[in-house]
């Protein structure tokens, strides 16, 4: 497994300069497969760190900032499938990459079922490598990406009014003003004044981006509000 000039060139990616660089954490018992791959990782332009076991790993501070795993199956103490089950269950939605020698079906099966990129056989092609390197760091960035809109959308809607949030809610639904008027109970006018608010305070420009802006909210926020207004009308 060594990089050559072509491999260099063709994966390297690019990435915001003011932004924290994603980071390949390898977790493999044998230290020659781990010096490979990191020179075949930096041979990219990217960064890596090494760990000879997933208890090592978790002992770290090292998975929560962006970037992939790639992991053996067979490895003393917890395995590969068992970290990715882990992560799983603890919220971490990291991508993760197996590579080992002992793959079967099965195994296979149970990896992909679970959202791994991808399971390499080893030995593996270099560029085959770096190709499930790069579709997991951009899987990795547009999964973070999704979730700061998220975080920006609700830290918005939490500056709606109890009127406003309820008013978004009808709109988002697709209730004319002068229905959202009778159900509220208020004048056409202080519809459109609220819903003008909303754009405001959600800082968007279009009823499309107000709706995409509704639909990045969790849906217990979502709920919420319908609940609320459902249980005081009755």
């Amino acid at each position: 497994m060594r990089p050559d000039q072509s491999l260099r060139r063709e994966a390297m990616p690019s990435y915001p300069s003011d932004g924290e660089q994603p980071l390949v954490i390898i977790v493999d018992d044998d230290a020659c497969v781990r010096e490979a791959l990191s020179e075949l990782i930096a041979s990219a332009g990217l960064r890596s760190t090494c760990f000879g076991s997933t208890r090592e790993l978790l002992a770290s501070d090292t998975l929560h900032g962006p970037g992939c795993l790639i992991l053996d199956v067979r490895m003393p103490g917890a395995s590969g499938l068992d970290l990715q089950r882990h992560l799983t269950q603890t919220g971490n939605p990291k991508p993760v990459i197996f590579l080992t020698g002992h793959g079967d079906i099965p195994m296979t099966v149970q990896a992909m079922k679970a959202g791994a990129v991808d399971f390499l056989i080893k030995p593996v092609r270099d560029q085959t490598l770096l190709d499930a390197i790069m579709t997991a760091v951009d899987l990795d960035a547009a999964r973070r990406n999704e979730a700061a809109l998220v975080k920006r959308n609700i830290e918005r809607h939490e500056t709606l009014t109890p009127r406003e949030c309820e008013v978004l809610c009808q709109v988002a639904h697709g209730r004319l003003n002068k229905q959202i008027a009778f159900d509220l109970g208020i004048s056409e006018v202080t519809v459109k004044l609220h819903r003008g608010n909303v754009m405001r305070k959600m800082e968007v420009a279009s009823f499309s981006e107000l709706i995409r802006s509704w639909d990045r909210l969790p849906a217990s926020m979502r709920d919420s509000v319908r609940t609320k207004r459902t249980t005081e009308a009755s």
